[in-house]
């Protein structure tokens, strides 16, 4: 059986400053907090509901629930703090809701990543005010200095300066998103 290898890295576009986070070091850190979550949820009776925040989870949430081997179900809510605009209103808007009932379970919000703190403030407390059992968070990238509101974070990848990101989730116009990697953007 071949061995399948990560592709190198495709030369960056000039909107692209650099690459911060390769392919192989997310999916060695995405595999620990999958360990993680499998080691904190193995006792559970029900499944654990993962609720990713689109659209930018959706690749990250992708890849970890594929490791977890607790019992899980995957859900999707979209909100929005941003508009059209690359700095946050503090208004979260829900755009669509979770499909599942939430109530009675261990939930855990998926998020591409932590800037103000606005969108994982709103969905926690909303969250719990369903009456779940509990209510974590985990987040691939966390951007500390831009923190506004306070969050509690279970489960970070990643720490990363105060640029903007683009790449596995994360995008900049709809562009980059699908990038195996995270990158910089050039500062314009």
């Amino acid at each position: 059986m071949e061995t399948i290898r990560s592709i190198a890295i495709p030369p960056l576009t000039e909107d692209l400053e650099r690459v911060l986070i390769d392919a192989d070091t997310i999916q060695r850190r995405v595999n620990e907090l999958a360990n993680q979550i499998n080691n904190d949820y193995k006792d559970i009776e029900e499944p654990l509901i993962l609720v990713g925040v689109l659209k930018g989870s959706f690749i990250y949430l992708s890849d970890l629930c594929r490791k977890l081997t607790v019992p899980h179900v995957v859900d999707f809510i979209a909100v929005s703090s941003y508009g059209k605009s690359t700095v946050s209103s503090g208004n979260v808007r829900l755009l669509m809701d979770t499909r599942e009932n939430l109530e009675n379970h261990h939930v855990l919000i998926v998020e591409d990543i932590l800037d103000t703190g606005y969108t994982l403030e709103y969905l926690v407390k909303n969250f719990k005010s369903r009456g779940t059992k509990s209510v974590e968070t985990t987040v691939l990238l966390e951007k500390p200095e831009r923190h506004l509101v306070p969050v509690d974070l279970k489960y970070v990848g990643f720490t990363v300066p105060d640029v903007w990101v683009v790449g596995y989730g994360l995008d900049f116009g709809e562009q980059y998103r699908t990038l195996p990697y995270i990158a910089e953007m050039k500062r314009k």
